[in-house]
């Protein structure tokens, strides 16, 4: 399978799925979480979320960074 075919998939995961897919990819990387009460809470807390439809599309995510980046003080 190729990346390009991969990245065309992931809109098709579950949450759980995509949670799984981002604990592997840190695992991948060398990346550990301490698994401290408050970011175990945190993480809950996102993976709730999800489930509820509380979450924004990448393009929505770029387009909220960029705004916040770029709005005058």
């Amino acid at each position: 399978m190729s990346f390009a075919e991969i990245l065309e998939e992931l809109p098709k995961l579950n949450p759980d799925q995509r949670q799984i897919l981002v604990e592997r990819l840190h695992l991948l990387e060398g990346d550990q979480i301490e698994e401290t009460p408050d970011a175990l809470a945190a993480l809950d807390a996102a993976r709730q979320s999800i489930r509820e439809g509380k979450h924004h599309t990448i393009e929505q995510a770029r387009d909220l960074v960029n705004r916040w980046t770029t709005k005058s003080s």
